[in-house]
């Protein structure tokens, strides 16, 4: 299940990439998206550090997308902001090998899902999700 962490994380990234142009204060950020912004806050490092934005303190800053959104994918957003997207402990990033791998039944099963999530995701863009007409502001 994908948590609050990574929905908020690509709601702040699409209003970003739907508000080019300059830094944008996280304050207006939050209100468009009904996110405390105390929450927004806890996420910015996460963003800052991935690589994904950029920000600047005092007076006209705020935060503003640091790469190109048709190069962010939802795979590597939730991938930073989850840590793993795997559907079972077994298939976990760093997992311990598991000793029934070798005559699990489900295994192949959870490994076509992990790569069906992996590939809808790291094919839908930020700039994708932006782009998507809908009327308002609309929030996931």
């Amino acid at each position: 299940m994908i948590s609050t962490r990574g929905r908020y994380a690509l709601r702040v990234l699409i209003d970003l990439a739907e508000h080019p142009g300059g830094y944008v204060p996280m304050r207006e950020v939050a209100a468009r998206q009904d996110i405390s912004l105390k929450y927004i806050e806890k996420i910015l490092p996460t963003l800052t550090g991935g690589g994904f934005i950029e920000g600047v303190h005092g007076k006209g800053g705020g935060h503003r997308l640091a790469r190109d959104p048709a190069a962010i994918t939802v795979l590597d957003v939730l991938l930073l902001a989850e840590g793993d997207l795997a559907p079972v402990s077994c298939l976990a990033c760093g997992a311990a090998p598991c000793p029934r791998a070798a005559y699990c039944k489900t295994l192949p099963m959870w490994k076509g899902y992990e790569k069906m999530t992996r590939d809808y995701f790291g094919n839908i863009t930020i700039a994708d999700l932006a782009g998507t007409e809908i009327v308002g502001d609309f929030i996931i």
